[in-house]
């Protein structure tokens, strides 16, 4: 047992390290991931943000960043799904599954480094965020907290876009799971807050996993939060921490299933 457990652990690295390496070697989609935040903070900050306002008060950049922080981790599972589809496409797949390594090592090893990935996204729009004025005043610990809960939900979603790489049949679908992301995260608290938004659409964006974890967020940075008096919004940090479990719970199994069955 312990030595599957360690062989499992070293194809997960070769498959990690195989990840990071093409990641260095494609410097277009690393000025496509590190560009987007910039532009985003850019276009929603100056450009959309004169004309908003934050319930009960507050300046709203302060309001915006840790929505654009929880966007970008909820979006960027169409990049997860993208790669899978890529080397699915290109034959890379079959060729892993046809090699003497453990079968969970393909499906792991793309999680963990797209997580890296997505650290290093978070890092720079942090910096882009400071840049611009914003600050976090819940100390050290609240924002390392905050930034950990940003990186939960997005592994939490590494495995839905997984399990969408191995489910859709080509590249140009993969695109099209845009119309699957664009919702899924702008119906949220990310710009601004569901009781600004109608009854039915608001309840929605309330029980939408990332307006749980920009909430907990921005309590824990210390920013305006408008949080109203309903049970979700009251318990954000629990539901923070809840929501990625279950997606894992549900997509995890579904990916690693997908994966197995792939040639039958």
């Amino acid at each position: 047992m312990g030595q599957r457990l360690y062989w499992a652990m070293a194809d997960c690295w070769t498959i990690v390290r195989r990840g990071l390496t093409h990641y260095v070697r494609q410097p277009s989609n690393i000025a496509w991931q590190l560009g987007f935040p910039i532009v985003a903070v850019l276009l929603f900050g100056y450009v959309f943000g004169s004309a908003m306002s934050v319930p009960g008060g507050g300046d709203y950049r302060e309001y915006l960043m840790p929505g654009l922080f929880g966007m970008t981790m909820a979006m960027s599972f169409m990049n997860t799904a993208y790669l899978v589809v890529y080397d699915t496409a290109k034959g890379v797949t079959d060729r892993f599954r046809s090699m003497p390594m453990a079968p969970s090592a393909v499906v792991t090893g793309r999680g963990v480094s797209d997580l890296v990935g997505a650290s290093l996204d978070l890092l720079v729009l942090a910096v882009m965020a400071l840049i611009v004025g914003w600050r976090s005043d819940g100390g050290l610990l609240a924002t390392l907290a905050a930034f950990a809960l940003f990186l939960w939900l997005r592994f939490a979603l590494i495995w839905v876009g997984i399990w969408l790489g191995l489910l859709v049949p080509n590249e140009e679908a993969a695109g099209s799971l845009f119309a699957v992301a664009f919702p899924f995260a702008m119906i949220s608290s990310v710009f601004v807050s569901p009781a600004l938004m109608p009854d039915w659409l608001g309840a929605i964006a309330l029980w939408n996993p990332v307006s749980s974890t920009v909430t907990a967020a921005r309590e824990l940075f210390g920013n305006p939060a408008a949080v109203g008096d309903t049970w979700i919004e009251q318990h954000a940090l629990l539901m923070a921490v809840v929501w990625p479990l279950v997606i894992m719970a549900v997509f995890l199994p579904l990916a690693v299933r997908r994966f197995q069955n792939l040639s039958r």
